[in-house]
């Protein structure tokens, strides 16, 4: 439960088993109406070129007002290809409480490897999955819509857009040690990675708060604490 009380600000003296830099405070929780508690470290610059010019992932995560993310994920691998493993973000495992409800899925799925479009037999995804390339390839961008894997806020009294929300790349089960740059384009109020010693990820302070960078593939679940655009 260590991720649901971090994020909604049930304590600030929780252990830091889920997801982010411990000792800061979190940001307060859903539904509250207090401001996010300030955030001491400096913003780090995410490694030119991870998942680009160099072997990693780099994901971008742009939130949408009902909740669902685009989301655009760039993979460089080592060594080159022809299947690609793909995972959804959500976990009830590490996601206990409130984010158990989630039920991520994946749509408009679009896949480039090496610059070269693959035809995908389905574009939507609900679970686990392989999906098979032309061509072996070390280079390789999805694009695709993320829904359900976000937890909105209760109306207290009007609609509120605070929410939170779990994301993963697709692409992490490829290689576990790969580097890992998530980027969440607006909005967002706390990040902790539950699969991490240190578990608050979230670096900076809003509206410019980031996350983490260089985060191994294989730990790269982060929660998220943010307020959707209208």
């Amino acid at each position: 439960m260590t991720t649901v009380a971090l994020l909604l600000g049930y304590s600030a003296t929780v252990a830091c088993s889920t997801g982010s830099n411990g000792p800061a405070a979190p940001s307060p929780g859903l539904g509250s109406s207090g401001q996010p508690a300030p955030i001491t470290s400096a913003s780090p610059t995410p490694t030119p070129g991870t998942g680009e010019t160099k072997p990693g992932i780099a994901l971008t995560a742009v939130p949408r007002p009902d909740g669902s993310f685009d989301i655009t994920e760039n993979l460089m691998l080592p060594e080159a290809t022809d299947i690609l493993p793909v995972q959804l973000p959500a976990s009830g495992e590490h996601l206990p409480g409130i984010m158990a409800r989630t039920a991520p899925r994946v749509t408009n799925l679009k896949l480039l490897a090496d610059n070269q479009s693959v035809r995908l037999e389905t574009t939507t995804l609900t679970a686990a999955d392989y999906l098979p390339l032309t061509a072996a390839a070390t280079r390789i961008q999805l694009t695709y819509r993320l829904s359900g894997s976000t937890v909105r806020a209760l109306p207290l009294p009007s609609p509120s857009t605070r929410a939170a929300a779990a994301i993963r790349p697709l692409t992490a089960g490829t290689d576990s040690t790969l580097p890992t740059d998530v980027t969440v384009t607006g909005g967002l109020l706390n990040a902790v990675c539950p699969l991490m010693t240190e578990t608050r990820c979230a670096v900076g302070d809003p509206p410019d708060l980031t996350i983490q960078p260089d985060i191994p593939a294989g730990k790269a679940l982060v929660v998220l604490q943010l307020d959707l655009p209208r």
